[in-house]
C-alpha cells in the first residue's frame, strides 16, 4: 500500500509508520515538529520528512490511504486536500482495526496499568515464542518497536487508550477495536478536557463493553468498585472473568509472589503491579499459556519504560522515575515505593503537566495522593498553564488540593533542580513522577546524585 501519515512524528504514529515500512508498504509523512527519539528512528528508516510543515502537494490520487494523527488540526491543509480528493482517511485506531478485522483482537483498557499489563502479556508470549501482532504505549525491552503488524499472525494485542481517535473522529480509540478478548484494569477520572464529568468518563468504559464482539471475554479487576459495577451491569453477552491481587510478601526489599510452584521473586513491585500481573496471567490463559508457563516467564519482567524505572542505586539510595501523573497512578506508585522500602525516607516529587492536572476543577482529585511519602514536592510551570489557556493557579490552590501542610512547591526548573541536587540522600528513596521532564531535567545527570 501507498500510505501517507499526517503528523508522522507522534509516539504512536511514528511506530506505526515504521511497522508498515518494515511490512513492505510505501510510507510518506509530514509534521510541523518532530522530537527525539521519533526523529532519529524515522531518519534511520528513511522516513523523516525533508522539511517540517504541511505540504498539500504531497497528497494525490496515488495514495491508497491517509493516516491522521491527533496532533493535526481539522483544518490541516493536507487533510483538506485528502478530503477534496475523496481519499480513504483512517485514524490510528481505525487503521489498526482494518488491519486486524480477521484476527483475534485482545484489547487492554483502563485508566491505569494498561501499558504495564500489555507489556507483561507480550513479554510472556515472546518468552514462549508465540508470535502476535501488537501495539503498546511504551518501549519494551527485547522489542524493536511499539507496533508490530503482519499478514500471518492470528492474534493482535492492543493497548486500548480511551482518548480521542483523531481531530475528525472524536470517538475514544478503544471503542473502534471491537475486541474479542478485553481487560479493564481500573477506572479513575482522567482527560477532563474531553470528558468534563466523572459520569461521562465512566460511560466510555460501558460503551467499550458494548463494542465487544458477542460471545467475547472480559477480564476485569473486581477490586475496583467502578470496574466491577460497569462490567456486572453490562448487557452485552460476553463471558466475565474477575481478578484481584494475588498473595505476595515483601522481604528485604524483594517482592515474592506466592504460586502453586512456590514463591517467585519479582523484578516489579507494588500492589497495583501485582494486580496488573494477575490480569496479564488471566489474558495469557485465554491465549493458551498455562499457569506454570506464565510464572516461568514473568519472573524476569522488568517493567515497561518509565514505569517505576530504576535510574540509579547505591547501598543507601534508590532513585526511580515513573510516568504517573493522574491521581490514581500517583497514589498507587507512591504507596508501592513506600511499602517496598518502609525503613527509608521517601521523597516523592510530582510534576503537574497535563491539561487535567493543571485544571483548577480537577486539582482536588489529588487529595491524599502523596500522603504515603515522608517528604512530598509538587512542581508545575505557570507557563504551561498559560499555554493550555487554563485559569492561573497559585501555590495556595496546590496546597489546598493536596491537603498536606508540609508540601514543597516549585515553579522554576532551576530552583527545583537546585533543591534536588542539594539533598542528603543517605537512606532515602527518590521518586520522580511526571509525564514531562520538570522543565528540562536531565535524568542521566540525576544519576550523579549517587
Amino acid at each position: 500500500m501507498n500510505i501517507h501519515f499526517i503528523s508522522i512524528g507522534g509516539s504512536a504514529m511514528h511506530n506505526l509508520a515504521l511497522a508498515l515500512h518494515a511490512k513492505g508498504d510505501r510510507i510518506t509523512g509530514s509534521d510541523d515538529a518532530i522530537f527525539e527519539p521519533s526523529r532519529s528512528r524515522l531518519e534511520k528508516a528513511g522516513l523523516l520528512p525533508a522539511e517540517m510543515g504541511w505540504f498539500p502537494e504531497k497528497i494525490d490520487s496515488s495514495l491508497d490511504a491517509i493516516i491522521l494523527g491527533m496532533h493535526a488540526k481539522a483544518d490541516n491543509p493536507e487533510l483538506l486536500k485528502a478530503q477534496e480528493l475523496g481519499l480513504t482517511i483512517y485514524s490510528y485506531p481505525e487503521f489498526l482495526y482494518e488491519h486486524s478485522k480477521n484476527k483475534t483482537r485482545v484489547v487492554i483498557g483502563g485508566s491505569h496499568g494498561k501499558t504495564t499489563i500489555t507489556s507483561m502479556i507480550l513479554h510472556v508470549l515472546k518468552y514462549h515464542q508465540i508470535d502476535v501482532d501488537f501495539m503498546v504505549g511504551a518501549k519494551l525491552e527485547g522489542f524493536d518497536r511499539m507496533v508490530h503488524l503482519t499478514s500471518e499472525n492470528e492474534i493482535i494485542v492492543l493497548e486500548g487508550d480511551e482518548y480521542l481517535s483523531s481531530p475528525i473522529d472524536l470517538r475514544p480509540k478503544f471503542h473502534l477495536y471491537r475486541s474479542n478478548i478485553a481487560l479493564i484494569s481500573g477506572i479513575a477520572w482522567d482527560h477532563i478536557n474531553v470528558f468534563p464529568t466523572y459520569e461521562n468518563y465512566v460511560g466510555q468504559f460501558s460503551t467499550f463493553l458494548d463494542t465487544m464482539v458477542k460471545g467475547g471475554t472480559i477480564v476485569y479487576n473486581e477490586e475496583d468498585p467502578e470496574v466491577k459495577r460497569v462490567v456486572e451491569q453490562s448487557g452485552n453477552q460476553v463471558k466475565k472473568y474477575p481478578y484481584g491481587t494475588p498473595d505476595f510478601r515483601i522481604e528485604e526489599g524483594m517482592t515474592l509472589l506466592e504460586t502453586p510452584e512456590g514463591e517467585i521473586p519479582l523484578e516489579v513491585f507494588g500492589q497495583h503491579n501485582l494486580q496488573n500481573l494477575e490480569g496479564a496471567r488471566a489474558i495469557c490463559f485465554h491465549l493458551g499459556v498455562g499457569e506454570e508457563e506464565f510464572y516461568e516467564a514473568i519472573a524476569d519482567f522488568k517493567g515497561a519504560s518509565k514505569r517505576l524505572e530504576k535510574i540509579g542505586e547505591n547501598e543507601s539510595t534508590v532513585i526511580y522515575k515513573d510516568f504517573a501523573h493522574s491521581p490514581s497512578k500517583v497514589e498507587a506508585t507512591t504507596r508501592a515505593v513506600k511499602e517496598q522500602y518502609p525503613d527509608r525516607t521517601l521523597l516523592a516529587c510530582l510534576e503537574l503537566h497535563t491539561y487535567s492536572s493543571l485544571n483548577q476543577n480537577f486539582l482536588k482529585e489529588y487529595r491524599g495522593t502523596l500522603d504515603p511519602a515522608d517528604e512530598a514536592l509538587v512542581f508545575y510551570s505557570p507557563h504551561a498553564v498559560e499555554i493550555k489557556r487554563l485559569k492561573e493557579i497559585g501555590k495556595e490552590e496546590i496546597e489546598k488540593a493536596f491537603e498536606r501542610k508540609d508540601l514543597l512547591i516549585y515553579t522554576e526548573p532551576a530552583s527545583f533542580k537546585s533543591f534536588l541536587f542539594s539533598q542528603d540522600l543517605k537512606d532515602k528513596v527518590v521518586l520522580l513522577m511526571s509525564s514531562g521532564n520538570y522543565g528540562g531535567l536531565d535524568f542521566d545527570e540525576v544519576k550523579n546524585l549517587l
